[in-house]
């Protein structure tokens, strides 16, 4: 399949897209608060800078896009065009997560990754990371009326 976009063009579309306080990031940060947990942002003294930190429990939450860090699901396809760079791109993303996943680990910290598919179901998304957090937050129903987003 051929890009229907320039080659520059494509670069300025490409280079809009940030790697923090994405859509799927917002949502997750929104929900959490909402259950009651406080937290912090992409704390740079951490490998990887997780995007939401919670200190005092030493966890932290890794919110991927599914097609930069190429999850095995339809968002995480990748592209048909130039198909080397792609593949060359994403394993560097995957080989730099998993660094610093286990750099994490390594200074006693426990991670989860939650996956932008996940958003489309984000009471049982909320689920898991109250699994994951374990009690603190408040006891607001799991559903907080977020599944109609």
């Amino acid at each position: 399949m051929v890009d229907n976009r320039t080659p520059e063009r494509r670069s300025a579309l490409m280079a809009r897209i940030g790697s923090k306080n994405t859509a799927p990031e917002l949502l997750v940060r929104r929900l959490l608060h909402a259950r009651g947990y406080r937290f912090r942002l992409h704390r740079r003294d951490l490998p990887g800078s997780p995007d939401i930190v919670l200190a005092s429990r030493k966890k932290a939450i890794l919110v991927h896009g599914c097609f930069w860090h190429a999850h095995d699901c339809p968002l995480g396809r990748a592209p048909k065009s130039r198909t080397e760079f792609w593949e060359a791109k994403r394993r560097r993303n995957l080989r730099r997560d998993a660094e610093n996943l286990e750099a994490i680990k390594c200074l006693g910290w426990t991670v989860i990754v939650v996956w932008q598919c996940e958003m489309k179901r984000p009471s049982k998304m909320m689920e898991r990371l109250v699994e994951f957090l374990g009690a603190g937050g408040s006891k607001k129903p799991i559903d907080a009326g977020f599944d109609d987003l």
